[in-house]
């Protein structure tokens, strides 16, 4: 049996009070995973080859630093 049909065989053993949630996981395991963009995938690397700036700080000094540029 899969793990699909095995699912499905658990699923009509739910009480009826008990299968809001089940739904409610479902849909949201249901959602594709989402893939970073060429951007973001650049940045990733950047970071990993020892480039990019790290940021060490409080929120607030981060959008001060930010308004300074």
């Amino acid at each position: 049996m899969s793990n699909r049909e095995f699912a499905k065989s658990l699923i009509d053993q739910i009480p009826e009070s008990k299968m809001y949630y089940i739904i409610a996981y479902l849909q949201g395991a249901a959602v594709p995973e989402e893939v970073p963009n060429a951007e973001t995938l650049e940045a990733f690397a950047e970071l990993e080859n020892g480039g990019g700036t790290l940021f060490n700080g409080s929120t607030d000094a981060l959008f001060a630093e930010l308004m300074e540029e």
